[in-house]
């Protein structure tokens, strides 16, 4: 065997790790992220519906030949999803990926263990 037997972690660990301080600040710092960044997005995309809706003048009004306004922000409905993905990975590289990788090796090591399994 070229690699140590690993022990299987124990629901146990798992629930000393969802309770440590740790996972409640990774969660703390992805929802600090994710929580506005859905807000503002589904709130341009419902604006795009309502206008594709509601403002068939201004949707239809001509930007630049058979483009129009509607189609322009059709695209940045793509662009905003693309910026918003880069965003996140820029985010996550910072402030939550140090947190996790933490834990996993925490997790890896067993430290996570309750007083009675030692």
């Amino acid at each position: 065997m070229t690699e140590p037997e690993r022990r299987l972690l124990t629901p146990e660990e798992y629930r000393q790790a969802q309770d440590s301080p740790e996972f409640t600040e990774l969660r703390r710092r992805f929802r600090r992220f994710a929580v506005p960044m859905t807000v503002a997005f589904l709130a341009w995309y419902l604006l795009y519906v309502l206008l594709s809706t509601y403002a068939v003048d201004l949707m239809s009004t001509h930007v630049f030949g058979d483009v129009n306004l509607g189609i322009v922000l059709g695209l940045g409905q793509f662009v905003t999803t693309f910026l918003i993905t880069q965003l996140y990975v820029a985010y996550s590289s910072r402030q939550t990926d140090p947190v996790a990788d933490e834990m996993r090796e925490r997790l890896e090591a067993h430290e996570y263990r309750s007083e009675g399994q030692q």
